[in-house]
């Protein structure tokens, strides 16, 4: 319990002090500077005996109250532990969602795994490198290149735009029809090719909440089934309420990783599909340089010129 710290004051004990000089020298006179002092008179000693009483009465009282206990406070600021709220950790939270959660984590891990995956292999650098495309077009006006050498060149660039112009140099000469076809062909191959894993995270995205609804359905009916086991209490709302914040843990799971796989397979989607356009347009450019109506048109050109 605590206590008070003491009251007493330079005051109260100069007053006590010079109380007992006045008090011992009343009762017992001495010398000063050599001469001896005169008694004081009994009015005087009475009073300095008055004064030395009050002086250890204010001592005593300063004492007994520097003594006295401290009343217990109570601290404001601090809640009762009836309504402080519990707090959980992740690891806690998941083990709680059920069994259906380590699905729909192993989900989220794969998810994880194949984003990274598409953004690295739809960089538009990888897809379609700029110094490869201007190269060629530049080559393919000036006539640098015949059929041969673009071909070859395509095989050593290897990326997708690569794939589909090698297709259009193997109808070098033909109609424009031809070369389209095969432009046409390539693409819808390339085209596959950069949907890859694409479907996984659209699957992803619709199984995962099935599997965290599925949770919530087994986590009420397990709820349910240990509220009827326990005959009816006075906690079954608690039993109850907490039954049910546990089963919908799974569905929160399962909507936290069906969202992002859904933004994911739509961002993805966009993105493949405007590579796509991109090369279409640099394939229409390749069908007016390598056609048999283009290379006519360019040799009647140079005969003119000649």
């Amino acid at each position: 319990m605590p206590y008070r710290q003491p009251m007493l004051t330079l005051r109260s004990l100069s007053i006590c002090a010079c109380g007992c000089a006045h008090w011992f020298a009343s009762c017992y006179p001495g010398l000063h500077n050599g001469a001896r002092m005169l008694p004081y008179s009994l009015t005087l000693r009475r009073a300095l005996a008055r004064r030395f009483q009050a002086v250890l009465i204010l001592v005593a009282l300063d004492l007994v109250l520097g003594a006295a206990p401290l009343p217990a406070q109570q601290p404001a600021a601090v809640l009762p532990a009836e309504n402080a709220r519990p707090t959980k950790s992740m690891l806690s939270v998941f083990h709680d969602g059920g069994p259906l959660m380590y699905p729909i984590a192993l989900c989220s891990f794969v998810l994880t795994v194949f984003i990274f995956e598409r953004l690295v292999a739809l960089r538009r650098g990888r897809v379609i490198p700029r110094p490869f495309v201007k190269r060629v077009l530049e080559q393919l006006r000036e006539g640098q290149l015949d059929r041969e050498k673009a071909v070859k060149l395509c095989l050593e660039n290897r990326s997708p735009v690569a794939q589909v112009f090698a297709a259009a140099f193997k109808k070098w000469g033909r109609t424009s029809v031809e070369v389209e076809q095969a432009i046409l062909d390539a693409g819808e191959r390339v085209n596959n090719q950069l949907r890859k894993h694409l479907r996984l995270m659209s699957g992803i995205s619709q199984v995962t909440p099935l599997l965290g609804l599925l949770g919530t359905v087994l986590g009420m009916i397990i709820s349910f089934n240990g509220l009827a086991a326990s005959g009816g209490g006075e906690n079954q709302r608690a039993l109850l309420a907490g039954g049910i914040a546990q089963a919908l843990l799974a569905t929160a799971g399962g909507m936290v990783v069906a969202i992002p796989a859904l933004l994911a397979y739509l961002y993805f989607v966009g993105r493949v599909d405007q590579l796509v356009t991109e090369i279409d347009s640099l394939g229409q450019q390749i069908v007016e340089l390598i056609s048999a109506d283009a290379l006519a048109d360019r040799g009647s050109r140079r005969s003119k010129a000649a």
